[in-house]
């Protein structure tokens, strides 16, 4: 069976802490591929995105292009609507019954899982695996695995006001995609 691991969110942008995250639970469960699956509307929070989804796009393909283990997955964005993981993953399991599935959550979504849409059926499908973030608790009810990661505290809103601001982005975000910011005038560049 393959082993892959699923990293979502809006990467609006991705930076180092995401690509940071994705190898270290790939080196971890000796996982054979993660894939970057950025969501169309994340239900748990309201997120007004200022790029276009295809802006998006193109900067997790800058930012996965030197890793062979690592590929995008539209499967979200190819649909309308909240991105709700249960959804998501049904699709995905049908579509590779060959594949075990490894979701990776950070601690603010470990503590958020009591509320995710269906999460027991959800626990049936995949192995979540948590990795800690600053300033959030890792405890919790549920039957999840744990990756320690470097504590890098990076996060695409302190990227987006940093840009706004005209400071630097330098090594928070990989340099093809902090160019490709900067030459389409992204996030107030």
């Amino acid at each position: 069976m393959k082993k892959v691991g699923i990293l979502g969110g809006t990467f609006n942008p991705p930076h180092t802490g995401h690509l940071v995250i994705a190898n270290e639970v790939l080196q971890t469960y000796g996982l054979d591929e993660i894939w970057f699956m950025p969501n169309q509307v994340p239900p748990h929070k309201i997120v007004d995105l200022p790029i276009s989804n295809s802006d998006r796009l193109r900067m997790i393909e800058l930012a996965i292009a030197d890793n062979h283990k690592f590929r995008l997955e539209t499967k979200e964005l190819d649909r309308s609507g909240p991105s709700y993981t249960y959804e998501t993953m049904k699709i995905l399991k049908d579509n590779n019954k060959d594949i075990d599935f490894y979701f990776i959550i950070g601690g603010d979504m470990v503590e958020y899982l009591p509320k995710w849409r269906k999460i027991d059926e959800l626990l049936k499908m995949v192995k979540f695996v948590g990795v800690s973030r600053p300033s959030y608790s890792m405890e919790t009810n549920y039957d999840i695995l744990f990756a320690e990661t470097p504590q890098m505290d990076i996060s695409s809103r302190m990227i987006r006001e940093r840009v706004k601001a005209g400071r630097s982005t330098r090594y928070l975000l990989p340099e093809s995609v902090r160019i490709y910011i900067e030459e389409h005038g992204l996030y107030g560049a």
